[in-house]
C-alpha cells in the first residue's frame, strides 16, 4: 500500500494583517510551510508529498528552499481559486502519475496498488507523528478517517432574538490531515462546488460515505491570526 500527502497551502495572510502569506512567516529560521512538510517527512520519509501552492508563490517559494533548505523532499502542484479546487489539482496529479505508471482505470487512479491520500492545511506544522499514523490506520481499515479533539469552551447557538446553551459533549473540532482511500477521494471530488464543503470529509460525506475520527492533538493548531502565532513559537520553542 502506497501513502501519498496533499499539503494545502493557498492562503493569503489576510487575518494576518501583513503582506506575507501566512505559510511563509518564519518561525524558528524557517517558513511555517517547511516546518509542516518536515513533520510528515519524520513521520515517513518514504510517504510521497505534494505541494499545493499559487501560482505566483512559487518563485518565492522555490526562493527560500534553494536559501534554507528544505528537507522534506516534494513536488508542487499550481493551487485553485478555493480549497476545494487547490485539492482536486492535487488530487489530479496524483490520478496523472498513477496512470502514467500503471495504465488507464475508469476511475481515474490506476493501477492495482492501493493508495490511501492525506490531505492536509499547510499552516498545522504540529500535527504528531502519532496522529498521521493513526489516521492513516484507521483509513486502511474504513476508507475515511479525521482528526478531532473536544471542545473545552461553553458553545451557545445563535436563535431569533438571543442563544440558548448546547451541550458541547456532542461536539468536536475537526483537524487535519484527513486522510482517504484515493479512489473514494478521487471520486468525491468529481462533485461540482458547493460553499457547503468546508473540508475534505464534507466532500466525501455529500455521497453518503460515513467518516470515521481518531483522537487529534490539541498542539496542532492551524495558525491563521497574530495570537496563532505567537502560541507557535512557545510551541516550537519547548520542542527544542
Amino acid at each position: 500500500m502506497k501513502r501519498a500527502v496533499i499539503i494545502v497551502a493557498g492562503g493569503r495572510g489576510l487575518r494576518m494583517g501583513g503582506d506575507l502569506p501566512k505559510q511563509f512567516i518564519p518561525m524558528e529560521g524557517k517558513p511555517v510551510l517547511m516546518h509542516t512538510l518536515e513533520a510528515f517527512y519524520r513521520w515517513d520519509a518514504s510517504a510521497e508529498l505534494i505541494l499545493v501552492l499559487p501560482e505566483d508563490h512559487q518563485p518565492y517559494w522555490k526562493m527560500l528552499c534553494q536559501e534554507i533548505g528544505c528537507k522534506a523532499p516534494h513536488r508542487v502542484v499550481n493551487g485553485g481559486a478555493t480549497r476545494f479546487h487547490s485539492v482536486r489539482n492535487g488530487l489530479q496529479f496524483l490520478a496523472e502519475e498513477m496512470r502514467d505508471g500503471c495504465g488507464a482505470k475508469k476511475n481515474g487512479t490506476g493501477g492495482d496498488e492501493r493508495l490511501l491520500v492525506a490531505v492536509h492545511d499547510g499552516v498545522r506544522p504540529f500535527v504528531t507523528s502519532e496522529v498521521i499514523s493513526d489516521c492513516f490506520a484507521e483509513a486502511e481499515v474504513s476508507g475515511v478517517a479525521i482528526p478531532v479533539i473536544p471542545v473545552i469552551d461553553s458553545l451557545r447557538e445563535t436563535v431569533e432574538g438571543g442563544s440558548r446553551p448546547v451541550d458541547r459533549s456532542r461536539y468536536v473540532a475537526v483537524q487535519t490531515p484527513q486522510v482517504f482511500d484515493m479512489a473514494l477521494l478521487w471520486e468525491a471530488y468529481q462533485q461540482p462546488y458547493t460553499e457547503f464543503f468546508t473540508d475534505d470529509a464534507s466532500v466525501v460525506e455529500a455521497m453518503g460515505h460515513t467518516v470515521s475520527t481518531v483522537s487529534g492533538n490539541r498542539e496542532n493548531i492551524k495558525i491563521t491570526t497574530p495570537l496563532d502565532l505567537l502560541v507557535a513559537e512557545v510551541l516550537i520553542t519547548q520542542r527544542k
